[in-house]
């Protein structure tokens, strides 16, 4: 299956093991909670599905990589205990504390979180003295002579055979204890996630005309070769990086991520085009409604793939614009909820720093991604703005609220005036498509690419767009159409808050 497919597979797992009865017991006793195994190719988000899974479900999470351990390290150093048996005395050997199981008990004490996930990589990849060890954690939920603590799910991960060497069989009575899932590469379930990740316009619209590029691993006689989705959004955060300090990513660079030879060539040249793609078609303009007949007639001779990265040049960039709606109504959801509460005659200060406390807490508690924590960043810098104000000005408390609003309708107008020019982008964006391609493969691609991007079926399902919409139903198949109408009610349902 796909890593979306197996992330929902896990997620309802855990909430099935999680789940209590009427009196707080574990519908699901501990020992029958199988151990998930998740196996897959190298570089396909195994680790960031956990990650994500742990914020959707509010519980805690502990990574290890297995293969930087030792035996000592994950069941424990050895001592020696007297102890008493039928009378006599006798020297017996006992275990310290696994660093594994200790780093969960840190956990619960830093965040909390008495429930959460245990996720081992690489776990079929240990070394020989280590592998009993594994293969009795997967059994029996323990290191050494400590266990899993109640409530802490364990999730495994690793290679397939044919792309480690040091890969080794579990036998059937482990595999008999636990819920194996496998899991493959394909990148357009990837592609979702990357606009998610924000990964540079021009990784997606390369991979979107060389999607047999995106995951290959080859044995050569040099030896191994590949491509994988972890290369490729890590290359994309460089390439962002170079733009902002004025470099390029030539072949060399691209090499460094993408390591077989003929991929990393093919993109460095493709990146170049790519850019002069954006300044011979002048397309930044064309999201504001400036293009000429001459841009279209050079368009309507330009080969199919110059025209489908001219189409991933306009959706990238109208990803950033949904993407910036996106946080600004986030951004002032979560505002105006810690707002209301003075309503109830909470003072200011209050309000701040019941925001500033739960900040600290998801924080601690690892609950934010990036963009999340930026956002409540941005909360408690505006309601620390607001008690400078209110103090500069001597306001009396009764008067607070309404001034508060007024500073707050900032925020507001700053929201419409995204969506004005997201919404605005769009309309110019269908009027150059329908221009520059009518019904074709191009405004095909172009409705697909809205429809798989988060931000784009957020902004849509606020918003819409008689355009989109007509092309859509036109387009699309009606199976296709109701599955993408089923995705803009399922984001409305996940993105009521943070």
């Amino acid at each position: 299956m796909n890593i979306k497919r197996a992330k929902n597979e896990i997620k309802d797992s855990i909430e099935a093991y999680l789940k209590k009865d009427e009196f707080g017991t574990y519908m699901i006793p501990a020992v029958r909670q199988r151990p998930i195994l998740l196996m897959g190719p190298p570089g396909i988000g195994k680790t960031q599905i956990m990650e994500q899974i742990a914020r959707e479900c509010k519980i805690g999470l502990i990574a290890y990589t297995i293969t930087h351990h030792t035996r000592q390290s994950a069941i424990g150093l050895p001592f020696i205990q007297e102890k008493e048996y039928g009378g006599k005395k006798y020297s017996v050997t006992e275990y310290t504390m696994s660093e594994i199981i200790a780093a969960v008990y840190d956990k619960i004490e830093q965040t909390g979180m008495q429930e959460g996930i245990l996720f081992i990589d690489e776990i079929n990849c240990v070394s020989e003295t280590l592998a009993p060890t594994m293969l009795q954690f997967l059994q029996c939920k323990t290191f050494g002579n400590q266990k899993v603590p109640e409530g802490w799910v364990i999730v495994a991960a690793g290679n397939p055979p044919e792309y480690n060497k040091s890969v080794r069989d579990f036998d059937v009575v482990t595999l008999d204890r636990i819920k194996k899932i496998e899991v493959e590469e394909n990148f357009e379930v990837w592609k979702e996630y990357a606009y998610t990740a924000e990964i540079h316009p021009a990784v997606l619209a390369y991979l979107e005309l060389k999607k047999e590029y995106f995951y290959r691993i080859e044995t050569t006689v040099d030896g191994k070769m590949f491509a994988t989705a972890r290369g490729w959004e890590d290359l994309s955060q460089l390439i962002k990086a170079y733009e902002v300090i004025g470099k390029r990513a030539d072949r060399e660079v691209v090499y460094q991520y993408i390591q077989h030879w003929k991929i990393a060539k093919d993109f460095a040249n493709y990146l170049e085009l790519f850019e002069k793609y954006k300044k011979d078609y002048g397309l930044l303009k064309v999201l504001e409604g400036q293009y000429s007949r001459d841009v279209l007639e050079q368009l309507r001779y330009a080969p199919f793939d110059e025209r489908l990265s001219v189409v991933g040049i306009l959706t990238g960039k109208l990803g950033e614009l949904f993407r910036g709606y996106v946080m600004e109504d986030r951004y002032v959801t979560l505002l105006h909820g810690y707002l209301l509460r003075m309503k109830d005659n909470e003072t200011l200060a209050a309000v701040t720093a019941a925001a500033q406390e739960e900040y600290e807490r998801l924080r601690k508690a690892e609950q934010l991604d990036r963009r999340e924590e930026e956002i409540y960043r941005r909360m408690l810098r505006a309601l620390e703005s607001y008690g400078q104000t209110v103090k500069r000005e001597h306001l009396p408390q009764d008067e607070v609220f309404e001034r508060v609003k007024e500073e707050f309708r900032k925020e507001t107008e700053a929201r419409e005036k995204a969506a004005e020019k997201a919404g605005s982008a769009l309309d110019s964006a269908f009027d150059f498509m329908e221009d520059a391609f009518g019904d074709s493969q191009e405004m095909v691609a172009f409705i697909a690419e809205l429809n798989t991007n988060h931000y784009s079926i957020q902004y849509l399902k606020e918003y819409g767009c008689d355009k989109y919409y007509r092309y859509n139903k036109r387009l699309l198949t009606d199976e296709q159409h109701e599955d993408i109408m089923g995705r803009l009610d399922e984001v409305e349902e996940n993105m009521i808050n943070l």
